[in-house]
């Protein structure tokens, strides 16, 4: 049996939430004041070196397949930098785009997740697990050397990060060393997660926007489990629900997204008008007129966001669906 039309609502209430931000510009200044850990963390550092890390030699300007193919085998992916290179390296730049890095872990089925640029935020996906695939500027800021890395760990006693890079498997980079290359990067840094695993530095709705991305290339499957993880997590947040009924609904299971947004409401401290207008669709699709009214008049009542009118025009329908008794229950 086809899948029912998605209704307008469905389509539109996730956009707000996932609204992304600019792109991303590479090549801001460093500092050129010495650091210390007494400064770069807000605690004192423990040790920690992540040793299940897989390691590739790099070949010439292939840094971004091997680093990605050493966050992927972590994760759970085998794969090689040979096998990556051909979707990931542009001839013409001589090099990859942090664009493609994450897309190509979406098409393995892998979240890509961008953490805070702060070396606390390193030190925490670390103590956690995680390796992270860090950026950077090996050259100057007006003559960049672009360099992939995967940070594996953090010595105090020599106050430097390890790494994973090019042809190292294990690289000491001195903490002020590695921070003007990173910064001159833009600190740009990513985990590479398994659906069903968070990182340690995630945030609900940066989540919710990176299992959305995985949505939107057509691995809906990946993304649901990424969005049940993420509500195992924040039971209360409003816009997970929402995508995931979305989700659901999208893919025809009409009775689980039903049963998704119940829960929804059950649980959400925020988007509960969205809830309540897109479960009010869902009823109505069924037969079940005077239950979607009520939750569509609830939904007009509390509208406080961009799509009150969108909630009076599903009242509408559900009323002239009534009016002219067109398969209500």
């Amino acid at each position: 049996m086809a899948a029912a039309r998605v209704p307008a609502a469905l389509r539109l209430i996730v956009w707000p939430v996932l609204a992304l931000t600019g792109l991303l510009t590479l090549g801001g200044c460093a500092s050129f004041t010495a650091m210390d850990a007494d400064e770069a963390f807000s605690t004192p550092p423990e040790a920690v070196e992540l040793t299940d890390v897989p390691y590739h030699p790099q070949e010439a300007l292939q840094c971004g397949p091997a680093a990605l193919a050493e966050m992927l085998g972590w994760s759970g992916h085998e794969t090689t930098p040979g096998a990556l290179k051909g979707d990931l390296f542009i001839p013409t730049r001589e090099g990859t785009l942090q664009t493609e890095i994450l897309a190509q872990a979406r098409i393995r089925n892998r979240v890509a997740y961008r953490i805070p640029g702060t070396f606390d935020a390193l030190l925490e996906e670390l103590h956690a697990g995680h390796p992270v695939m860090v950026f950077q500027n090996l050259g100057m800021a007006w003559l960049p050397v672009w360099h992939y890395a995967v940070l594996v760990g953090y010595d105090p006693e020599d106050e430097a990060f390890i790494l994973r890079s090019g042809e190292h498997e294990r690289h000491k980079s001195p903490l002020d060393r590695f921070r003007r290359t990173w910064e001159r990067a833009d600190q740009w840094a990513v985990v590479i997660m398994p659906p069903d695993r968070l990182p340690a530095t995630a945030q609900p709705t940066s989540w919710l926007r990176a299992a959305h991305d995985l949505e939107t290339i057509g691995r809906a499957e990946t993304a649901e489990v990424a969005y049940r993880t993420g509500l195992e997590r924040w039971p209360g947040h409003g816009g997970l629900h929402v995508a995931l009924v979305n989700l659901l609904h999208a893919k025809g299971a009409a009775d689980a997204a039903e049963t998704a947004a119940r829960q929804g409401l059950d649980q959400a401290d925020s988007r509960r008008d969205v809830l309540r207008n897109n479960l009010a669709m869902l009823l109505l699709e069924r037969g079940a007129c005077d239950e979607a009214e009520e939750l569509a008049r609830d939904a007009v009542a509390d509208a406080d966001g961009p799509f009150a009118e969108n909630f009076r025009r599903t009242l509408e329908n559900i009323q002239q669906r009534k009016h002219n008794d067109d398969d209500c229950d």
